[in-house]
């Protein structure tokens, strides 16, 4: 394993170097990719540093396919998953993991759930035999059933009900989305998990849980015929479900007016405010659009050198913070995300005001050449950076097959990102910095009640945060 004073390293390297060498030396480990016999797909990257390896198994199901009223069943599948099987005790899954000194986690979003061990090479195979396992023989007893329920509960109490700038950006998404199920929380709304039955986990379960509906990376030090043998007798074993489809989702009419949310909450820090809007996913965009995306909001609100930052608080200095992001890792759409902390005593309506100058900059005069090559620099740095990470490749892999991009999409991303244009920049500004595509929320901190003074949380410091994703704890608890 690397140091992090030799990661840091590489980083500064890759940006010394990116102005010499073609965006294509900086291509990602080669991948190979094989389709086993019952549709499975399996990634697998050499990364020959130490011997260890990540596995990760991508499920195409997240949150955005659940039934009406049952919001945040995948989540709570994702759960479940670390109970018993047919083979395996409660708990026993983790508990063999812990054993043979690797660690493990999961993780829901809108389009798909994943798990991953890191452990030595020599145990794949067991990995691969245990989620294979759990791919097809989950029992669910009510009582794992009744008490993972109020893990969720807990949990979104503690991540939600309980953060302003959460409960607001949940509103906000709510507004954004008129008709996709984007606009239900990956969490799930409390009332409806409160009500989750082991039937309704089930049913997702023997929905989506199968081998032609699943991918499976391998990052580490390993050979990739070696992989495939080893995923065909342990995964290759499962029968593949016919009954799974491609995803059909309602989308999005045309977007007429733009939103307001207010969220006034005594829990709340200094002011803010922020904006959504909705933009095209990587799946969906026309060509070099969504990588426009990414290099417009690095240079409208990425960071300390970006537009928003430059004018609102290094030189206006009537916010304390400011950025922004592109999402456009979806299957369906993406999101446009700016915001801005008021610094003390600045009212709210001038910081948007000047979030509405930079933006109206940027659709009127577009970029320029300096600050476009500067952006390009950093993504690709970013791209070099990222690849050391065994972990980092096999989500790069794994999210981005599970959305519907290939492998060649994924190796060729400097060089897209290289073909990007101010042209390219501008016109992506236009079409998309659009306030009638779009939802502006504020926070605002008012007095609380005297009554509640002594139990009230400290106020929120948190800023603001592209859209995240739900899973289990860091220390999984059975």
């Amino acid at each position: 394993m690397w140091t992090p004073g030799q990661r840091l390293f590489v980083a500064l390297l890759a940006l010394m170097l990116i102005t010499q060498v073609s965006p294509a030396a900086y291509a990602a480990k080669a991948a190979s990719e094989y389709r086993l016999s019952n549709g499975l797909t399996l990634i697998v990257v050499p990364d020959n540093r130490a011997p260890v390896v990540t596995h990760m198994l991508y499920i195409r199901a997240g949150s955005a396919d659940e039934p009406p009223g049952t919001s945040g069943i995948a989540h709570f599948l994702e759960h479940l998953m670390f109970k018993s099987t047919e083979k395996l005790a409660n708990g026993e899954f983790s508990a063999i993991v812990s054993r043979l000194g690797g660690q493990q986690n999961a993780f829901t979003t809108s389009d798909y759930t994943a798990y991953f061990q890191r452990v030595s090479k020599d145990h794949l195979g067991k990995m691969m035999e245990m989620e294979a396992d759990r791919m097809v023989n989950l029992r669910l007893e009510p009582k794992e059933v009744d008490t993972e329920r109020q893990v969720i509960i807990e949990e979104r109490r503690v991540r939600t009900e309980n953060v302003p700038s959460s409960i607001l950006g949940e509103q906000m998404s709510a507004a954004l989305y008129q008709n996709h199920p984007y606009r239900v929380p990956v969490i799930g709304w409390m009332h409806e998990m409160a009500k989750l039955t082991r039937e309704d986990a089930l049913t997702f379960y023997k929905r989506f849980y199968a081998p032609n509906n699943a991918i499976v990376v391998v990052a580490g030090d390993v050979e990739p015929e070696a992989v495939k043998t080893l995923a065909e007798a342990t995964y290759g074993k499962l029968p593949p479900n016919p009954a799974v489809a491609a995803r059909v989702r309602p989308q999005e009419p045309e977007q007429r007016a733009p939103r307001r949310v207010e969220l006034r909450d005594a829990r709340a820090g200094n002011a803010s405010v922020r904006r959504y809007y909705l933009a095209p996913a990587m799946t969906t965009a026309q060509p070099r659009e969504a990588e426009a995306l990414y290099l417009l909001m690095k240079i409208a609100a990425g960071g300390g050198t970006s537009r928003l930052y430059q004018s609102l608080v290094a030189k206006e200095k009537i916010a304390s913070s400011a950025g922004g992001w592109y999402s456009g890792l979806n299957l369906d759409s993406g999101t446009i995300g700016i915001y801005a902390v008021a610094a003390e005593d600045v009212p709210l309506d001038r910081v948007e005001q000047a979030i509405d100058r930079v933006v109206h900059e940027l659709r009127e005069n577009g970029a320029t050449q300096a600050e476009l090559d500067r952006a390009k620099k950093q993504f690709l740095a970013e791209f070099v950076y990222e690849s050391d990470s065994q972990e980092a490749m096999a989500r790069r892999y794994g999210s981005a097959l599970a959305l519907g991009l290939t492998v060649e999409q994924i190796d060729s991303w400097p060089e897209t990102i290289a073909k990007v244009t101010l042209a390219d920049l501008k016109q992506a500004a236009i079409k998309y910095l659009d306030i009638r595509s779009s939802v502006t929320g504020t926070l605002v901190p008012v007095n609380p009640d005297p009554e509640n003074l002594i139990a009230a949380p400290a106020p929120e410091t948190t800023v603001p945060a592209a859209p995240a994703t739900a899973g289990r704890p860091s220390r999984v608890a059975q």
